[in-house]
C-alpha cells in the first residue's frame, strides 16, 4: 500500500478534479504491474497496472492493492470495480473508501457481490492524508486551504509606503523578501494547487501575475478580491493567461477567461469564498495576498496549513505579519523546516479544522 501512496504522489497537479490514486498487482509476492492516475479523462490507477501486467492469466491468481476504493460509475472513463471483476482479479486490497457520493462505498460493495474478497482500511490515514485536498473538497464542501507568505526576520511582510513607486500599476515590482529558491519552491506549490487568492492592495502594488512560470506545471485559477472593481484592465491578473474569478459586490458579465462573483462584504468573507470555490469544483487555494486577506481566514479559522517563508531582509517598519492568536497557536503543530539557502520554509497544520 505504500507504493500505492508513492506512485499516486506522481499525479499532484494535473489529476484535478480526481483523486490521487496509485495501484500495485502482486502474485506470489512479487508485484507484476503497477500505474497511478496520471490525468483527469485519462485511464484511472488500476487500469494503467492492469494493462502494465505482461502475461494477463496472472491476475486470476494475483491481489490488486489500490489507495482508494475503485469507481462503480461511468464518468470519462468506464467503472475500475468492472474492470477487475472483469479481468477475475479476485483478491483486492483498498487504503480508503471514497468520500465522492457516486462512488462512496460502491465500488466495493460490486466488488464484494461479485465475489472478491476485500480488505478496505490498510494504511488508511496515510491515504487519507494523501487526498486531503479530496476530502476535504466533498467531506467539508469547501476547498484545502493554504496560508502562504513570506516575511522578515523582523515579522513584516511590506516596507512602509514608497512615496516614489510609480502610479502605472504595469511598470509595478514587488519588493522581494526571499531568495530565487523560495521563489522557486512558490512556483512549485502554484503548480500542485488548484487555485491562489490575493486582495485588491497586492494587486495594486505588487501586480502579480500568479502564475507558474519558474515550475513545470499548470497555473493555478486566479481568485481576486475587487469589492468595487477597481483593479485596472492592464493589470497582469486580468491578463487572460489563466483562469481568473473576481470577486464583487458588482455584477459582471464575463469576459473572455475571467469572470465575476458578487459576494456579500458585510458577511463572513472566507466562508462565502469557499462556497465560490466549491461551486466551481477547485479543491485547493493558495491565500497568496496580502496581511488584510490572510488575516480575514485566521479570523474565522477557515485553513488547514500555512506555508510561512521567512528571508534575510530587515524593514524594521512596514506591513506586520500575520498573525495566530494564543489561543489559535494551542491547535497549531510545526509539520516541518526547512533551509533554502538562509531563507527558512516553516509548514504549519491547523489540528482545529
Amino acid at each position: 500500500m505504500q507504493r500505492c501512496i508513492d506512485l499516486a504522489k506522481n499525479g499532484l497537479g494535473t489529476t484535478y478534479p480526481n483523486p490521487l490514486v496509485g495501484s500495485v498487482i502482486v502474485h506470489n509476492q512479487s508485484i507484476i504491474g503497477e500505474g497511478w492516475h496520471y490525468k483527469a479523462g485519462e485511464p484511472h490507477a488500476e487500469v494503467n497496472a492492469i494493462n502494465s501486467v505482461a502475461d494477463k492469466d496472472f491476475l486470476k491468481e494475483a491481489t490488486i492493492y489500490v489507495s482508494l476504493e475503485p469507481c462503480s460509475h461511468f464518468g470519462k472513463t468506464p467503472p475500475c470495480a468492472d474492470l477487475i471483476i472483469a479481468n477475475g482479479i479476485k483478491s483486492v486490497v483498498v487504503g480508503s473508501t471514497d468520500p465522492n457520493p457516486k462512488v462512496s462505498g460502491n465500488g466495493i460493495k460490486k466488488l464484494i457481490e461479485a465475489g472478491c474478497n476485500v480488505t478496505v482500511g490498510i494504511l488508511e490515514s496515510d491515504c487519507i492524508h494523501l487526498n486531503k485536498r479530496f476530502f476535504t473538497f466533498h467531506n467539508k464542501k469547501r476547498p484545502y486551504i493554504i496560508l502562504k507568505w513570506a516575511q522578515t526576520k523582523d515579522g513584516f511582510i511590506a516596507p512602509a509606503e514608497i512615496s516614489t513607486r510609480s502610479k502605472n500599476i504595469t511598470e509595478q515590482q514587488p519588493v522581494w523578501i526571499t531568495n530565487t529558491y523560495s521563489r522557486h519552491r512558490t512556483h512549485k506549490l502554484r503548480a500542485e494547487e488548484q487555485a491562489i487568492l490575493v486582495g485588491t492592495n497586492t494587486v495594486l502594488k505588487d501586480n502579480p501575475s500568479l502564475t507558474t512560470r519558474d515550475w513545470k506545471g499548470n497555473s493555478p485559477t486566479r481568485i481576486v478580491i475587487d469589492r468595487k472593481l477597481k483593479i485596472p484592465s492592464e493589470a497582469s491578473v486580468l491578463d487572460g493567461s489563466a483562469k481568473t474569478i473576481i470577486l464583487t459586490e458588482k455584477a459582471q458579465q464575463a469576459s473572455g477567461n475571467t469572470c465575476y462573483e458578487v459576494i456579500d462584504f458585510q458577511k463572513s468573507i472566507a466562508q462565502q469564498i469557499c462556497s465560490v470555490l466549491h461551486k466551481h469544483n477547485l479543491q485547493s487555494l493558495i491565500i497568496e495576498g496580502g496581511a488584510q486577506t490572510t488575516n480575514t481566514f485566521i479570523t474565522e479559522n477557515i485553513w488547514d496549513e500555512a506555508h510561512i517563508f521567512t528571508g534575510n531582509a530587515i524593514f524594521e517598519n512596514g506591513v506586520k505579519a500575520p498573525s495566530f492568536s494564543e489561543e489559535q497557536k494551542a491547535n497549531i503543530s510545526l509539520l516541518s523546516e526547512e533551509n533554502l539557502q538562509n531563507d527558512t520554509l516553516q509548514l504549519f497544520k491547523n489540528n482545529a479544522t
